[in-house]
């Protein structure tokens, strides 16, 4: 071997070492200012929007807008040099990281503005609750609002749907290499590695048009249906995000009209189907396979029983009359089982009772995995059932091999685990932020149903906070938030990190 090739052996093999030798928070640093950067390019439109209706909301968009970019640039800036192959862990850590740090920056235009003018938990609560697609809400007096802060909060709506960390896959080829472990990192279900098309990045273009796609069909039925344009645009990221932001304190139950509520019930159902059935769908020009997917086919039957069991109670109640009843019970039940959280007139205060609980515990099963829902998810229902039935006939065949199975598909154990493992958790936390919640001094109806309200990301409490969640202690207030947080990044990514086994080399 010559001198040169030697020499050139040895430096190879030396930034090979370094290489691998990078730690792990070198690729969190530079993937979270880069992405950091790139959410800061989500004040712009809220500033264009203060300016077309001169409310006097720029300087918040504005301040936050110099002071994310910047801090973004700084985490970036001293290893904008640096070759990054992310391992899975890496990519926890960048996702769970970057959703804390936006909640905290999303914070701030709430915090800085005159109108409102929110103490920072307060701030950080409406963030989060954006960001998560939750829509609790700490604020009142939605109407006289300035344009651009109800526009910034569907916009929070909107890029929290589909996940603003699988848009910056999309966005940035530059991610490729590390674009798969960000990409399961963010993406809600329990089979997460399934891609529509070869290349991840590719996948998240899809998904993300597909979403814009039905979005901009939202807007167009809203306004067709009697909304305003600016309002159209608002409740169509809120609807198709499943988010639950509006811009009248009275919700959807401000415009009185029941083409409006069904347009949003029709496109809440269309929300909870996982988006890439919907890619699938169009691909094949054919609704044959929304047919042959047992999610969606029980995910569809379960909307009609929740529907028709509302629909019945509010009729032998006599709450409304004609096709009212059957238009509000279509509309509030497809917006709080799919963890959307918009409401009509009335809901839920001054609907039976047992509508409004019995619509909480719906909010559990969500919709389908690959959706913008919150919640557990049909899937993981039905593989739940699976279970189930597969123990009953161990119990009568002790000795059998029997494979669980959705249609053609073989499930691995692994899944099996996995799903029984987020059961449990999710169960688990769901009980913990209860009695959490409950020590601040909630009374225990409020304390159950506002947490199934921010971990299932629906946004209706139950008791104190059925309409509003400022009644509640700024430590009630800070505990929700991070339910929020736990439900959108669905338990797991969070344990992760106070797992002593995933710093370990």
């Amino acid at each position: 071997m010559s001198k040169e090739k030697h020499l050139r052996t040895r430096v190879t093999s030396n930034a090979s070492s370094l290489h691998l030798a990078t730690p792990a928070y070198v690729a969190a640093f530079y993937l979270i200012g880069m992405l950091t950067m790139l959410f800061s390019l989500s004040m712009l439109p809220p500033i264009a929007v203060a300016l077309y209706f001169q409310d006097g909301g720029v300087y918040p968009f504005l301040a936050t807008f110099i002071l994310t970019f910047i801090g973004g640039g700084l985490c970036w800036l001293p290893f904008r040099s640096v070759q990054l192959e992310l391992r899975k862990r890496d990519g926890f850590l960048v996702v769970v990281g970057f959703w804390l740090l936006i909640s905290l920056l999303g914070a701030l235009p709430f915090n800085f503005a005159n109108n409102p003018h929110l103490p920072y938990v307060d701030a950080v609560f409406e963030s989060v609750s954006g960001l998560t697609t939750t829509g609790a809400t700490v604020m009142s007096g939605l109407d006289n609002l300035p344009h651009s802060i109800l526009y910034y909060r569907s916009q929070l709506n909107f890029l929290g749907g589909m996940g603003i960390v699988v848009l910056a896959v999309a966005l940035l080829p530059m991610l490729g290499i590390g674009g798969m472990q960000l990409y399961v990192a963010e993406t809600p279900g329990p089979m997460k590695n399934d891609k529509l098309t070869p290349r991840v990045t590719e996948t998240a273009k899809r998904l993300w048009m597909i979403y814009a796609g039905i979005t901009l069909l939202c807007v167009l039925s809203f306004w067709a249906a009697g909304m305003s344009l600016f309002d159209a645009i608002n409740h169509a990221f809120a609807t198709m995000a499943l988010g639950g932001f509006s811009t009248h304190d009275a919700n959807i139950g401000f415009f009185e009209s029941n083409r409006i509520e069904w347009v949003a019930g029709i496109f809440s159902f269309i929300a909870g189907i996982n988006f890439a059935l919907h890619f699938t769908a169009w691909r094949s020009r054919s609704i044959r396979e929304y047919l042959r997917d047992q999610e969606f086919l029980l995910y569809c039957a379960v909307m009609v029983v929740i529907v028709l069991v509302t629909w019945l109670m509010l009729f032998s109640q006599g709450s409304f009359t004609g096709m009212r009843t059957f238009s509000h019970a279509f509309f509030q039940s497809l917006s709080v089982a799919t963890d959307n959280g918009l409401v009509t007139t009335g809901y839920p205060a001054e609907w039976p009772a047992f509508i409004p609980v019995f619509l909480v515990l719906a909010s559990f099963f969500g919709g389908c995995a690959g959706s913008t829902c919150g919640g557990i998810k049909a899937i993981r229902f039905l593989l739940l059932y699976k279970i189930s039935v597969q123990e009953l006939k161990y119990l009568i065949h002790p000795n059998a091999v029997i494979a669980t199975r959705i249609g053609n598909r073989t499930i691995e154990p692994r899944v099996m685990t996995a799903v029984l493992g987020f059961y449990f958790l999710y169960i688990f936390s769901y009980c913990l932020f209860s009695l959490l919640v409950m020590a601040t001094g909630v009374d225990v109806v409020t304390a159950f149903g506002s947490v199934a309200g921010t971990l299932n990301n629906m946004g209706i409490g139950l008791g104190e906070t059925s309409s509003n969640f400022g009644v509640l202690s700024d430590t009630a207030t800070w505990l929700l938030s991070l339910s929020m947080l736990v439900g959108r990044l669905e338990v797991f990514p969070l344990l992760l990190l106070i797992h002593p086994d995933f710093w370990r080399r």
